[in-house]
């Protein structure tokens, strides 16, 4: 089977490119460890790539399409209809992960794993698991044969991509009702109180934020998925757009290529992913703080820390673009900058610097 075929090829970090990559940045015409999180994350893609002097090539952001029948508990201001309306406007630029994709040099791939109806918008690509999830407030999601379905879609199209020559790869969402079920699989699988990790989503008011929350702890009681097990936690309450990002993952990571996630649903998906395969987690990169309620709880149950802190909440990728520059800034200072030796200059003592 693929997905067990692709967990087992996840790997660990390369230990001595990591330190070759911290002794060239400690040599550089700096105080060590001066520029901070861009010295650790030049380190950390030295880690993922083997190279000690990590370089940015051809970046894709595949943003993954999925509709959710928990919509019909009204847990959202906006139509379904948006979802599919919107991935002509994500490909013709006109979008905000568009544009902030462009912005950052990125391919944008669009995939239908889930959209509740047909979809032939030229550029997106059907690979429909089927159209749209159950409603989770009734019964499960989909079948555990979908959700494996869906992972796997995740991880051809991610493979194909590197296949192309991505060498860095940033994940983006589309589904109107799609933090409900994210907050399902983080309260599932984070050991986490609904009212902790279920936020207002698109802009809801509070009498709908509390419909959320009661609909999210009824998913978890009518499906009571069973938290050791990400695929059953997948298939009860989550999303196929969800599961195809946890496999896009799962796919780099198996191929030892760096992937930005981008705010709740896409680190929701991250939780699926480091659930079925904890190595996949050294290969995340995490971009941005959203501003939707429980991102900081289930960024925290996976021991990562974001690098941007804008109030953001619109997913798409839109945050994984922006934090492109800085990957693309990390690898830059570890080969552009000259160390002491490069330079003529003296070398910084940090013992004298510190007395």
């Amino acid at each position: 089977m693929l997905l067990e075929k692709t967990i087992g090829e996840v790997g660990m970090l390369y230990e001595q490119p990591m330190a070759e990559a911290r002794e060239r940045l400690d040599s550089l015409i700096k105080p060590p460890g001066s520029l901070g999180r861009l010295e650790e994350l030049a380190i950390q893609l030295a880690g993922i790539t083997g190279n000690p002097r990590p370089v940015v090539g051809d970046r894709v952001i595949i943003v993954m399409a999925g509709d959710h029948g928990v919509v019909a508990e009204g847990v959202s201001v906006a139509p379904q209809e948006i979802t599919h309306q919107q991935l002509p406007a994500f490909l013709n630029g006109v979008a905000g992960i568009g544009v902030l994709g462009r912005l950052a040099g990125a391919r944008l791939v669009v995939v239908d794993v889930g959209v509740a109806v047909p979809v032939d918008y030229p550029g997106v690509l059907n690979r429909k698991v089927r159209p749209g999830t159950g409603n989770i407030a009734r019964g499960p999601a989909m079948t555990r044969e979908e959700a494996v379905r869906a992972v796997e879609v995740g991880i051809e199209v991610v493979q194909e991509e590197i296949d192309r020559g991505a060498t860095l790869i940033g994940l983006g969402d589309m589904g109107i009702g799609n933090t409900t079920p994210s907050s399902a699989i983080a309260a599932a699988l984070g050991g986490f109180d609904p009212g902790e990790v279920t936020g207002r989503g698109t802009l809801v008011n509070d009498e709908v934020l509390q419909r959320k929350i009661e609909v999210v702890s009824r998913a978890l009681e009518v499906n009571r998925p069973d938290p050791t097990d990400p695929l059953d936690v997948l298939a009860k309450v989550g999303g196929l757009e969800i599961g195809g990002l946890a496999g896009v993952i799962l796919g780099a990571a198996a191929r030892r290529v760096p992937v930005v996630i981008d705010g709740f649903i896409t680190t929701a998906a991250a939780m699926v992913a480091v659930a079925l395969q904890p190595r996949a987690r050294e290969f995340l990169i995490p971009s941005h703080l959203s501003g939707e309620r429980g991102h900081r709880l289930i960024l925290e149950h996976l021991g990562l820390v974001p690098m941007l802190h804008l109030n953001m909440r619109l997913g798409e990728g839109t945050g994984a673009a922006l934090a492109m520059h800085l990957v693309e800034a990390a690898c830059r200072v570890i080969n552009e900058m000259a160390s002491f030796s490069e330079a003529g200059l003296t070398a910084l003592d940090e013992e004298k610097i510190l007395k």
